[in-house]
């Protein structure tokens, strides 16, 4: 994947405390970069702001390591819906160096969720229109119609 086709960038430092005896960030904080960079997507894509409109829960994670993140840096972190279902819906992520270089890819799968109710729901039209309207056209199967790799 090339970092332009991911619309949305999101910075991230890392932090010493990342760091672990290998000298680099441990394996684990890779998520912690998606989640930012995930959160940030859903206020400023979805125009959901606060804690409240998080409506749905992380089903699946996947990560490929490429190179060591180090510390002091600052991440650039690229994420994307790559398929958009009628209750769930996939992210795409990279992590890149101020270089450009590639750090850390991934994807993950989060399912629309009723706290009240304990139950998945249907992803509301109007975000489903906003998420469409940045990174889709979407079409059969919930996938992207037009290639990003360009």
């Amino acid at each position: 994947m090339s970092a332009t086709s991911f619309r949305f960038r999101h910075a991230v430092d890392v932090r010493f405390k990342d760091i672990d005896i290998g000298g680099h960030a441990h394996h684990s904080h890779a998520l912690v970069y998606f989640e930012e960079a995930r959160a940030a997507y859903w206020r400023e894509v979805a125009g959901r702001g606060t804690l409240d409109d998080v409506d749905y829960i992380l089903a699946e994670m996947r990560v490929r390591y490429h190179a060591r993140v180090l510390w002091p840096q600052r991440l650039d972190v690229g994420v994307r819906v790559s398929k958009l279902g009628k209750r769930h819906f996939a992210m795409s992520y990279e992590v890149r160096s101020e270089e450009g270089e590639r750090l850390i890819s991934g994807e993950s799968t989060q399912v629309m969720y009723d706290y009240e109710a304990a139950a998945t729901k249907p992803i509301p039209a109007e975000i489903a229109e906003k998420i469409g309207a940045f990174d889709g056209p979407f079409g059969p199967g919930g996938v992207p119609a037009v290639d990003r790799e360009g």
